[in-house]
């Protein structure tokens, strides 16, 4: 493992501790924007009862397909392997974990090929066969899937802040850093075996999505951590923290450091046309280690979307609410207060009075970035509207 892989596991037991069971009392379960626990529109008690009727629903149902985000993480892979762990032991006789999108990211490709994760296109699934849907790690119907927003889940596992949903299991706390600690939790509270594969799953999930980054983990985070860490087989964490770069990542990461402009603290890059998704999110973490810079705006341009990702390490800014108030009605964007992203709709563009661009210029790469680039960086830094940003400051 790496020198701050190990400093997290040994700040766990020296400042946490071995953890206590994993339910919480029901002060902390108060419908207040950081935990939500809802089933149609019923508030929950205890955790204890979420994993149990959880399985008590799994358990009437023959098959379930459960559905990852689009170009699913870690965080999400792991929950979905866990979900499946959960839904085998309840008597589910056909369990298949689906995505949108791709998986383009290096390391998520390796989580996949390397614990053998066996997960479908939603291209190649028909979903209406299932018994029931189970959505991981999002929750909203149409927004971050590819399945139509007329499609209503029967499951959602999440920790994203969301609108209240209703349906059959609703289980999203806001106020957890990761996904795969609610399956951890879950994965204890029902006794089930946590195999050398799944903890492994986990516990890099956990590390990718905050322990590595140290963005606003909880103290839930870390016992989930701790709770995982003599099961997993930390050769295959390092040979997932050493997977490689594709070409296309490498040239996004590129663009990116060579087309940012920045105002005051905060900066904009765009990476021109590419397949790689996730070179996206890796770029705005690259940028975000530029002296001087807290916020980054990242974004590209793959097929008819420009993809959006966002990254602060000012405890003053929100950027999920600063890419709400900037392109909501142009798309499906959100997040954290420290991480963000979504996706925007070319067309809207050409449609917008404020934009110079036209449906001719679309497939020209140079152009889109140019017309379709100013819309964005313009948007991006008057909604964050901080006293020094009166104008560009390039490739500094």
């Amino acid at each position: 493992m790496s020198i701050i892989q190990w400093y997290f596991v040994i700040l766990v037991v020296v400042r946490i501790g071995f953890p206590t069971a994993g339910c919480h009392s029901g002060n902390e379960l108060a419908h207040d924007g950081t935990t939500q626990w809802v089933e149609a529109g019923a508030l929950r008690t205890t955790c204890m009862t979420q994993a149990t009727e959880l399985l008590s629903l799994l358990e009437g149902c023959d098959s379930l397909a459960v559905v990852c985000h689009d170009n699913p993480d870690p965080d999400c892979l792991a929950s979905a392997l866990a979900l499946e762990t959960i839904a085998e032991d309840a008597g589910v006789d056909r369990v298949r974990i689906v995505y949108g999108g791709s998986i383009s990211h290096q390391q998520n490709r390796a989580l996949v090929t390397v614990l053998e994760i066996d997960a479908h296109h939603l291209s190649a699934v028909e979903i209406a066969r299932f018994d029931a849907l189970a959505f991981v790690d999002h929750s909203t119907p149409g927004s971050n899937t590819e399945v139509p927003a007329t499609v209503v889940p029967e499951i959602v596992i999440d920790h994203h802040p969301t609108d209240p949903i209703e349906t059959q299991f609703v289980d999203v706390r806001a106020g957890y850093g990761a996904t795969a600690t609610i399956f951890v939790e879950y994965l204890c509270e029902l006794d089930l075996e946590i195999t050398t594969r799944l903890a492994s799953a986990l516990l890099f999930a956990l590390h990718r999505e905050r322990l590595d980054f140290v963005r606003s983990p909880t103290e839930r985070e870390y016992e989930a951590a701790l709770k995982l860490f003599p099961r997993a087989e930390l050769s295959v964490l390092d040979q997932l923290y050493g997977s490689a770069f594709t070409p296309a990542t490498l040239d996004a990461i590129g663009r990116a450091i060579t087309l940012r402009h920045r105002c005051g603290s905060s900066l904009a890059a765009g990476v021109g046309r590419t397949v790689e998704t996730d070179a996206l999110p890796q770029a705005a973490d690259y940028l975000l280690n530029l002296e001087g810079v807290d916020t980054v705006l990242v974004y590209g341009f793959i097929n008819d979307r420009i993809r959006l990702s966002a990254r602060s390490i000012d405890p003053e800014v929100d950027v999920g609410q600063i890419l709400t108030e900037a392109y909501d009605e142009l798309g499906a964007v959100g997040g954290h207060h420290d991480m963000a992203g979504g996706h925007l709709d070319v067309l809207q563009f050409v449609n917008d009075d404020t934009s110079t661009i036209e449906a001719s210029d679309i497939d020209d790469d140079e152009r889109l970035q140019t017309a379709v680039g100013s819309v964005l960086e313009r948007r991006f830094f008057e909604v964050l509207a901080d006293d020094d940003r009166e104008g560009y400051i390039d490739n500094s």
